[in-house]
């Protein structure tokens, strides 16, 4: 890949394959935050959505959850992916904004029914429980949480016969910068 343009209309084409194919590589993506005792906090999520023109993706939470917890005390947070059919690696970094409520309603009427049961356990997640099935499955819409990354920049490295590395930044219009892999 040795064009700029290109490049960056290939990551969000990943981006997009990993919305719409549950057997895309880049459906999971590895979302990292800052826990409350500021450590590293790394954990696979589902990508749900990705918006080229408004420079942003999804990822659906239970709100109860840790990391929704430390996104509200910094809600600065990385994601990586590697997509070994493109040999691809996009790491995207950025704000998360939790959205609940009416705002994710729409978003919630399509998550399937059988999935509906990663929201709304009891206890929440990652609460103590005394074994593997001692908790009660609930209704999650009303703790079930959309966090939206909106993307700062991201840096796509292209394992190819030549590897190739840009960093494309939001703040000047996604134009690139050619990097050493």
């Amino acid at each position: 890949m040795n064009d700029l343009a290109a490049l960056f209309d290939r990551a969000w084409g990943v981006l997009r394959q990993g919305v719409e194919d549950r057997t895309a590589a880049a459906r999971v993506l590895a979302l990292a935050t800052v826990a409350a005792d500021g450590a590293p906090a790394v954990r696979n999520v589902i990508l749900r959505a990705a918006d080229k023109g408004a420079g942003s993706v999804d990822v659906h939470t239970d709100a109860r959850s840790a990391k929704v917890a430390a996104l509200r005390a910094e809600p600065r947070a990385a994601a990586v992916i590697w997509d070994p059919a493109t040999r691809l690696q996009l790491r995207l970094s950025g704000e998360i904004a939790i959205l609940a409520g009416a705002a994710v309603a729409e978003d919630w009427n399509r998550v399937p029914r059988a999935a509906r049961v990663s929201y709304g356990n009891d206890p929440p997640p990652g609460e103590p429980i005394a074994g593997p099935g001692d908790y009660v499955s609930g209704d999650g819409a009303e703790v079930f949480a959309v966090l939206r990354l909106s993307v700062a920049w991201i840096d796509v490295l292209h394992l190819g016969d030549t590897h190739t590395r840009a960093l494309f930044r939001r703040a000047d219009g996604w134009h690139g910068q050619w990097l050493s892999p």
